[in-house]
């Protein structure tokens, strides 16, 4: 096209886009131009020498493996760390997605979710045991695996909590299998329903753990029209009832109990002591979680 003697806004109107383009394109700065966005501060490479480090001691603090992986020569931080390990590709487009999907949700909106996760509590609190860093599927792996005492004894217990406080405890036996989660959502999270929402509508939520995802649990929750919040995997920054188990955690600390007994009386009483107002300020923090993934493009954030 012949453009001397013609402005750039006429060059603009006669091929339809933007006067800065025009100038961009006329001055040559449109060639080469960087991307946008933060630039990503480790190689593919890199993250290779980062799994090869996790492989050798799957037992290994965050600390330890940053320490390694600056010494073969990536600077980097403990978040990063974080982020390069535990999430595939795959789960963190998902978790993106998801985010992207509720991000207009509003307060008053996650109101209405009546959360819930099971959590493990142990009768040493000093030492939670090790961190292993593994993938779906490696388990059972040797790597993964590490010697231990039968002792401390420990207790596994379901929990809900809505903006409007918590709901009853229970006290798992042994594993949970599709039935017996069945009985938990009838004994407990009806009541726990009832309790916050009254004749109100909710929206429950659970994680994809296999006894939630069966087809036979999936039809319990048709046959009592509830609806169920879909869950992207891996994402306990996104469920505000794990910082309620940190909570009761933190108070088991200082009552030691001595006895399974003592230990199951000071979880409840640890539960039955977080406030309503607790409950909504957590709440109040999922459309800033929401943010923080999509910000992190996926990756886990510091919730």
């Amino acid at each position: 096209m012949h453009t001397e003697g013609k402005t750039q806004k006429e060059i603009s109107e006669r091929i339809g886009c933007s006067q800065s383009a025009v100038s961009r394109h006329l001055s040559g700065k449109s060639v080469g131009r960087k991307k946008c966005g933060k630039k990503r501060c480790t190689t593919r490479r890199g993250d290779r020498t980062l799994r090869k480090i996790v492989e050798k001691d799957r037992f290994q603090t965050l600390g330890d493996l940053r320490k390694q992986w600056t010494e073969s020569g990536v600077e980097t931080s403990r978040a990063t760390v974080h982020r390069r390990v535990l999430l595939n590709q795959k789960q963190r487009q998902k978790r993106l997605t998801w985010a992207t999907e509720k991000q207009h949700w509003t307060v008053a909106q996650w109101s209405k979710v009546l959360f819930s996760d099971e959590s493990k509590f142990c009768m040493s609190f000093g030492n939670q045991g090790a961190r292993v860093w593994r993938k779906t599927g490696e388990k059972e792996m040797p790597k993964c695996l590490k010697s231990s005492v039968k002792y401390p004894q420990s207790v596994m217990v379901w929990g809900a909590m809505s903006a409007a406080g918590v709901g009853p405890l229970c006290f798992i036996k042994g594993r949970v299998n599709a039935a017996s989660y069945q009985e938990i959502l009838e004994h407990f999270m009806l009541p726990s329903a009832e309790k916050l929402y009254g004749d109100e509508d909710f929206v429950f939520q659970h994680d994809l753990a296999p006894a939630h995802s069966a087809k036979t649990t999936g039809k319990w929750f048709t046959d009592h029209g509830i609806t169920v919040l879909n869950w992207p995997a891996n994402s306990p920054d996104l469920n505000p009832i794990e910082n309620l188990w940190d909570i009761v955690k933190r108070k088991l600390r200082d009552a030691r109990p001595n006895t399974l007994d003592e230990l199951k009386a000071a979880i409840e009483a640890s539960w039955a002591s977080i406030t309503p107002q607790q409950c909504h300020r957590l709440i109040a923090s999922m459309p800033r979680r929401i943010e923080a993934v999509i910000s992190a493009k996926g990756f886990p954030t510091k919730y």
